[in-house]
């Protein structure tokens, strides 16, 4: 069964941290670029941060500096650890595999950053 979880969300006070994980079925993990996307209430869903299977990364430029992704191929996990949380970057955070044929997604972990 292909599937992608994400852990790690939570209720945070802006300046604080986060960690999220995402595990994935080895078969749409270990060669397939990884990313996090994030969607807040009456937004459009957004791109975060991707990495490839070689670790090279990108990021939105709302996050640089702040938010760093990463994964561990042994694990068949993904991480983005959240530094310097602002209001802004409440949402529910997806992680999704950019599949040959088909993308997957994960069911997303909310993150509440309070002012």
């Amino acid at each position: 069964q292909v599937q992608l979880v994400e852990s790690g969300g939570g209720l945070v006070q802006a300046g604080g941290s986060l960690r999220l994980s995402c595990a994935a079925s080895a078969s749409i993990f270990s060669t397939n670029v990884m990313g996090w996307y994030r969607q807040a209430p009456g937004k459009q869903r957004e791109l975060v941060a991707t990495v490839t299977s070689g670790g090279g990364t990108n990021y939105a430029d709302s996050v640089k500096g702040r938010f760093t992704i990463s994964r561990d191929n042994a694990k068949n996990t993904m991480y983005l650890q959240m530094n310097s949380l602002k209001p802004e970057d409440t949402a529910v955070y997806y992680c999704m595999s950019f599949g040959t044929l088909r993308n997957y997604w994960g069911q997303g972990t909310q993150v509440t950053v309070s002012s």
